[in-house]
C-alpha cells in the first residue's frame, strides 16, 4: 500500500516507475475496509474468511471493481 497526496502524485509515481495505475482508495474507503478486516484478527476464535465473506467486506467498503474479485 502506498499513500499519495493527490491523484496527480499517483500518476507521476506510476510514470516514473513505468507501472500501470492500480486501484485507488480514499482514506474513508480504507477506514471502512480496515474495521471489518482487522477488527477480530486477534480473537482466539478467528479462523480466516471465506471468499464470500471477503467479498462482503469489500462491498461494504464500496470496493466494487473487478480488481477486488479476481
Amino acid at each position: 500500500m502506498l499513500l499519495f497526496q493527490s491523484e496527480e502524485w499517483i500518476d507521476k509515481w506510476c510514470k516514473r516507475n513505468s507501472l500501470e495505475r492500480g486501484e485507488v482508495l480514499t482514506v474513508n474507503q480504507l477506514w471502512e475496509l480496515s474495521q471489518p478486516w482487522y477488527g477480530n484478527r486477534l480473537s482466539a476464535d478467528f479462523r480466516g474468511r471465506s471468499v464470500e465473506q471477503v467479498a462482503e467486506i469489500f462491498r461494504g467498503a464500496g470496493l466494487k471493481s473487478k480488481f477486488w474479485y479476481r
